[in-house]
């Protein structure tokens, strides 16, 4: 029995219908993650605010999606929510489920880095006559973004690999078809491997990215670093 086929490697190597997957899948990370970072910064806002009732709702919510796995709630909302009438494609239910779950993640990240800019900026910056909203998005927000950029670039990195779970609701995504090619063609280790290096190259690529990010928002602090020594 052959345990290893090459040319079945290198015939998918390249393939157009796995190329489409992997093109299904950075759509998801990317609609995941926009959606999840508006929600992140608004439930971290509401922690943050000085009304307990909001404070409450949002520490519930990131309890909530935290503590459950995602697969979980992919699973309530697609095949559970129609109970009560309310139905979604499963690219709707894999993009709110998953939405959903990384909002709750991405709003710790951004609360940390809210509460690592100095209390004093928001003081000077109100001083000054500026009101609140002006001073979160002038003063505070351009130096947590510093701050919360390497654990945001690590989140997305995680989020483009969690999409492979969203094919347990039947999203056409890379590893979903995958599983397909393998039942036609019974190349198990042959076509996972081609998938392992689809999610590889693409983790590689945004590393790329994240750095440049790191490397754009932090160079007036590094500048000031260098300057003070």
């Amino acid at each position: 029995m052959q345990i290893w086929r090459w040319d079945g490697f290198l015939d998918y190597l390249f393939n157009g219908y796995l190329l489409e997957g992997a093109a299904i899948s950075v759509a998801l990370t990317v609609g995941a993650l926009g959606f999840g970072l508006m929600l992140g910064i608004a439930l971290a806002v509401l922690r943050l605010s000085g009304n307990r009732v909001l404070s409450g709702f949002a520490a519930l919510y990131c309890w909530l999606f935290r503590g459950t796995p995602l697969l979980v709630q992919l699973l309530v909302i697609y095949t559970g929510l129609p109970l009560f009438g309310i139905r979604f494609s499963v690219w709707e239910a894999a993009l709110i489920g998953m939405s959903l779950n990384e909002g709750a993640y991405l709003s710790e990240i951004v609360r940390a880095g809210i509460l690592a800019v100095p209390k004093g900026q928001r003081e000077t910056a109100t001083a000054l006559g500026l009101h609140r909203v002006q001073v979160f998005r002038l003063v505070v927000w351009p130096q947590a973004l510093r701050i919360i950029i390497p654990p945001l670039g690590n989140s997305v990195n995680g989020l483009l690999k969690t999409t492979s779970v969203a094919s347990v609701i039947s999203v056409d995504e890379l590893l979903r078809r995958t599983q397909i090619l393998i039942q036609e063609r019974f190349l198990v280790l042959e076509l996972f491997l081609v998938a392992a290096l689809y999610y590889l190259v693409l983790t590689s690529l945004w590393e790329l990215v994240q750095r440049r990010l790191e490397a754009h928002y932090g160079r007036g602090f590094g500048q000031e670093g260098a300057d003070r020594r």
